[in-house]
């Protein structure tokens, strides 16, 4: 493997801001996160704070006992005991098949840091990825993309869900989970390791019941000897843990609100809008019956914190008594979910992706209602992966690695198309067309004095003729591409690989597509390359 660093825009305007030195946006954050002495001064700051370290430690223990462990975990449990560690965190949804591949590249920016952060400092620096288990949007995790017959199809699981339930809390059927999962490894063709990857599949959907559980198997046999440590949002010990600040969030609910909204009205005059949808009655907070998620706002005139489904409603001391008592029916919303993560955690640095720091930007002033300072918040890697064989492609039709990443190969395929057309067989088609039409608006001018009533026949066998004509033309294009077949699929490959749908490599494609190509080692390997966080683009060539 070899890295390439290319400078590409971020996926948003505000991210590509923040990885700018001087940028007019660093005043929304309280560290610099290029800035070495920024990580000192991060390391002072938590050493002035106490955390829950042994009840949060026998929360993960307990958690990641069922999934595949490591020498490296257990030593990086022991750290986290230790009063001078601190956590390099970032979390992502649990997607089917490792996500998209950004989540990978998430928790390799995790480890990396953490990593680079200990030799650094000299202090034990732990990994922590945030499963957001607590998440309801079924939708965005129950689908991966795979290529089937030169095209890329979206693979929806078969298993619906209509209920707002925490993915945690979402069961899988084995039989159909690891049948749909057969189906996509199909698609990704047999290589030395297919069987390999399906055996250790077939293992791990029958030990997982939900799709968390099947999230995190894959997670730690990836990543357990980096001593990775992972936590659920949707645990119900974890939660337990935030009962302090769901009760402090339900007194000072309104502040909370009003701190976000100050925050976006600064950013608007900056040109930026806002990511968080909030408003004065926001409470930042879900309530969870056991089968629905419910967004909970205030209702000042009834002096009432009710569900947004108008079902649920509770007065102050309801609320505070489910905070106490009940917190694992609370969880946080966008707004709160830092907060949490800052709570329980002494982080030294927080991994975001391009649309975290945009929402990040509008919570500085939520931090300093709770007396808490945001961490210094890291651009995630940005990595894309390119095979050998399709270097090889672009090397053949000249195609430039920057154009390709930035706006795929569609335009440079067009010119091709055009470079091969019969240029005088497509004028003869638009003439013979154009002719057409000036041959049928003389007959129809006699036909006006003649019958009238065949006026509407006339166009119609027009029509028809010109259609036969636009036929034959499109036959002769598709003899035409079909004549230079293998270049075009060459660009569709291309295509397929580094801009998949449009978007980049990251959004769309997945981890299981290369650990069937290249075994799971290939993950591991990637993990090991010496990244810098410099906000360049990653090109791994394999």
């Amino acid at each position: 493997m070899e890295i390439l660093n290319l400078t590409l825009p971020a996926t948003n305007r505000f991210a590509t801001q923040y990885t700018k030195e001087q940028s007019k946006i660093h005043k929304f954050f309280n560290y610099s996160h290029t800035d070495n002495e920024a990580y000192k001064l991060r390391l002072n700051d938590l050493h002035e704070r106490t955390f829950n370290r042994g009840e949060l430690v026998s929360v993960i223990t307990n958690f990641m006992k069922r999934f595949p462990s490591s020498h490296q975990v257990e030593k990086s449990i022991e750290k986290l005991r230790q009063q001078n560690s601190v956590v390099v965190i970032g979390g992502q949804q649990a997607g089917l098949l490792t996500g998209p591949l950004y989540t990978v590249h998430k928790i390799i920016s995790i480890i990396a840091l953490a990593e680079q952060k200990e030799k650094e400092l000299g202090v034990p620096v732990v990994p922590i990825f945030w499963i957001a288990g607590e998440d309801h949007d079924y939708d965005e995790v129950n689908h991966v993309y795979a290529e089937s017959n030169g095209k890329l199809t979206k693979f929806v699981y078969p298993e619906s869900c209509v209920e707002k339930r925490m993915v945690s809390h979402i069961p899988i059927k084995k039989d159909i989970c690891y049948q749909w999962v057969e189906e996509i490894v199909e698609t990704f063709g047999e290589t030395n390791y297919t069987k390999k990857l399906l055996n250790f599949t077939k293992q791990i959907v029958n030990q997982s019941y939900t799709i968390v559980d099947f999230f995190a198997h894959i997670v730690m046999e990836l990543f357990k000897d980096f001593g990775l440590l992972i936590v659920d949002s949707g645990d119900n010990n974890l939660r337990r843990l935030e009962r302090e600040l769901f009760i402090k969030q339900i007194h000072l609910w309104e502040q909370l609100s009003q701190s976000v909204i100050k925050q976006q009205e600064e950013l608007a005059k900056l040109g930026f809008n806002r990511t968080i949808s909030i408003n004065t009655q926001s409470v930042n907070l879900f309530y969870y019956d056991n089968q629905e998620r419910v967004l909970l706002e205030f209702d000042k005139e009834r002096q009432l914190f009710v569900g947004k489904n108008g079902v649920h409603h509770f007065n102050t001391d309801s609320m505070l008594e489910l905070a106490r008592n009940h917190p694992e029916k609370l969880s946080t919303n966008v707004v709160a979910r830092p907060l949490a993560q800052e709570y329980l955690f002494p982080t030294l640095a927080f991994i975001a992706g391009p649309g975290e720091i945009a929402y990040w930007a509008e919570l500085q002033k939520a931090f300093e209602l709770f007396n808490l300072k945001m961490p210094p918040v890291v651009p995630r890697l940005n990595i894309t992966i390119l095979d050998r064989s399709i270097e090889t492609n672009m090397k053949e039709l000249e195609l430039d690695l920057y154009e390709v990443l930035s706006s795929g190969t569609q335009m440079k395929q067009a010119e091709f198309l055009e470079s091969v057309k019969d240029t005088t067989l497509e004028h003869l088609f638009e003439e013979t067309k154009r002719d057409l039409r000036d041959k049928y608006k003389n007959i129809e001018q006699r036909l006006i004095t003649l019958d009238r009533g065949l006026l509407p026949l006339l166009q119609k066998n027009e029509q028809i003729i010109q259609s036969q004509i636009d036929f034959m033309s499109k036959k002769i294009e598709a003899s035409l591409k079909e004549q230079h077949n293998v270049i075009l699929k060459k660009f569709e490959q291309v295509e397929n690989a580094l801009k998949p749908l449009g978007s980049p490599q990251e959004r769309i494609l997945t981890g299981y597509y290369y650990i069937n190509k290249y075994d799971f080692d290939f993950i591991r390997d990637l993990t090991k390359l010496p990244y810098q966080f410099d906000g360049k683009h990653k090109v791994v060539i394999v």
